[in-house]
């Protein structure tokens, strides 16, 4: 009769919902939004009520339902869940009372219809009543109790077991070590330093044994808790959350394969592509086919057509690459643009200035040069720097963009063969006849060893001041003892030093506070002073 009864006032409270086309049971503030709320017993979800009925909120739909399946559950009668359906609606009823209503409006995007909601509600509704009774079971409580306390000892055995591995095989790890230091050796020379390879290994050890150990912990944790009513959601929904994440891994590889494969295909593609092209540079690198492409620049060519291959391929993999289009990846990638973008503008100066200098040819390794201040043997030209090694103990790292901005001075560029132009200055006054001076420079430079007999030293004389004129000597010299410049030099004015002595004519450049007693002149009989000779002016 309670049955019929309540039947009976829910049928009398059904009218039609305004503005829809179907019936559905309300009042007249069914219409209006409420805050969901989710039916919870025993730690189990239920069910989720979205729409006020006969005046009653989600909230107070949980809270009538809740007490009416409380009040079923600690009674001792044999309770049966079953579905009555009430025109668009259903009827969750436990023994006999009636436990909810589901209404369509109840429902969310991925419900279905109110019959299988009620089915799936009822479903969870009998596993709460099933559990209580197994609560109150002494027998069934006894043997959950046996069964936990039997996983905890197996856990606690393989916990044991674990330890015992991992140190056994860290027991063994020195000497497999030591056997496969001996087989992993180039020559005498090992290529791996064992110490830090143990060091890592011993890492790898450690960490696979924690996770091992974490993922014995969890399922001991998952089995205990299901084995009694009140925890058994708690361990269901520890299962479920594993699975799930091992199938979202899983499928996050499956659904990889593809795009990795493809992108390994674009690399191998580009690797070939690359291999092509290096050869390709070497032949047209041979002499009579490019004359920019020479030996000097066949390198650096040969990268940057490898670097501008390799940075396409990266373009055309990228939306293959696992995790491209998520956000974090973007995120990331703005990150390095912004990072690259402000600091590499000096970088990309500098690497642009390399490729002037070496596309230019304006110095190369083995030349000497002189840049501003700085002069010495070219060592290495790099792509943002170049060393210079002055001969005096010094190594200069000058940066390219230096290089290019200034007057360089190439020493070695224009000589004969292998070598060098070595030159000096020294001012003498009018009063010494200037075919004498050029004969003692021309000794000097033949006394010094290393300098090139021919082509001949020169002397040019490169300015007439008031006071003296300017005598500049130019010679070539190779190094067939590997003697630097600096050394050289010094030598040579050694030498002229020495020349000038011998014959009684002072290196010195006179200035005058007053016209000097006796004109400064050279008489013709003193044109020729030793050493000069007449007819030995260089072109007479």
């Amino acid at each position: 009769m309670k049955r019929l009864f309540c039947l009976l006032l829910i049928v009398l409270t059904v009218r039609p919902m305004a503005g829809h086309g179907d019936q559905t049971t309300g009042s007249a503030t069914d219409g209006i939004p409420a805050e969901p709320a989710q039916l919870t017993v025993a730690n189990r979800n239920i069910f989720t009520f979205h729409a006020t009925l006969l005046g009653e909120t989600p909230t107070a739909r949980v809270q009538r339902a809740t007490a009416v399946i409380d009040e079923a559950l600690r009674g001792t009668d044999e309770l049966k869940v079953t579905v009555d359906p009430i025109l668009n609606s259903h009827l969750v009823l436990l023994g006999g009372r009636r436990a909810f209503i589901i209404a369509p409006r109840d429902l969310g995007p991925d419900d279905g219809d109110t019959r299988a909601a009620a089915e799936q509600a009822a479903a969870v509704l009998r596993q709460v009543v099933d559990e209580t009774g197994q609560a109150r079971s002494l027998h069934f409580l006894l043997k959950a109790a046996g069964y936990s306390a039997l996983a905890t000892l197996i856990y606690l055995a393989l916990l044991k077991a674990t330890n015992l591995a991992r140190r056994k095989l860290q027991g063994l790890l020195p000497q497999l070590m030591r056997e496969r230091a001996r087989q992993i050796r180039f020559g005498q020379m090992p290529l791996f330093d064992m110490q830090l390879v143990y060091a890592l290994i011993e890492r790898l050890l450690r960490l696979l044994h924690w996770a091992v150990v974490l993922l014995l912990s969890y399922q001991w944790l998952s089995f205990v808790l299901s084995q009694f009513p009140y925890t058994r959601p708690w361990g269901e929904s520890l299962n479920v959350y594993l699975l799930d994440l091992l199938r979202y891994l899983l499928q996050g590889i499956m659904d990889a394969i593809p795009g990795i494969a493809v992108a390994i295909m674009i690399f191998f593609i580009a690797r070939g592509i690359s291999g092509f092209s290096r050869r390709l540079l070497q032949r047209m690198a041979r002499p009579g086919n490019l004359r920019w492409l020479t030996e000097e620049t066949l390198q650096p060519t040969t990268r940057l057509t490898s670097l501008a291959i390799w940075l396409f391929a990266l373009v055309m993999a990228y939306p293959y690459l696992p995790g491209s289009g998520t956000d974090a990846f973007k995120g990331l990638s703005v990150l390095l643009g912004l990072m690259i973008s402000l600091g590499a503008s000096s970088i990309v100066g500098q690497a642009a200035a390399g490729l002037i200098l070496t596309y230019s040819r304006t110095l190369k390794a083995g030349e000497y040069v002189r840049v501003g201040d700085h002069e010495g043997t070219v060592s290495e030209v790099g792509m943002f720097n170049t060393t210079i090694r002055t001969g005096l103990g010094e190594v200069l790292t000058l940066p390219n963009s230096m290089i290019t901005g200034s007057v360089t001075r190439n020493f070695s560029r224009v000589v004969q063969g292998q070598g060098y132009i070595v030159d000096t200055v020294v001012t003498i006054g009018y009063d010494t006849p200037w075919r004498q001076v050029e004969a003692m420079l021309v000794e000097a430079a033949r006394r010094t060893d290393g300098v090139l007999e021919k082509p001949r030293p020169q002397v040019f004389q490169t300015g007439l001041s008031d006071f003296y004129p300017e005598y500049r000597l130019v010679a070539q010299a190779v190094p067939s003892e590997p003697r630097p410049r600096a050394e050289l030099l010094s030598l040579l004015h050694a030498n002229i030093q020495d020349v000038f002595n011998e014959y009684g004519v002072q290196i010195m450049s006179p200035h005058y506070l007053g016209d000097p007693a006796q004109e400064k002149w050279v008489p013709p009989e003193r044109w020729f002073a030793a050493p000069a000779r007449a007819g030995d002016r260089q072109g007479e």
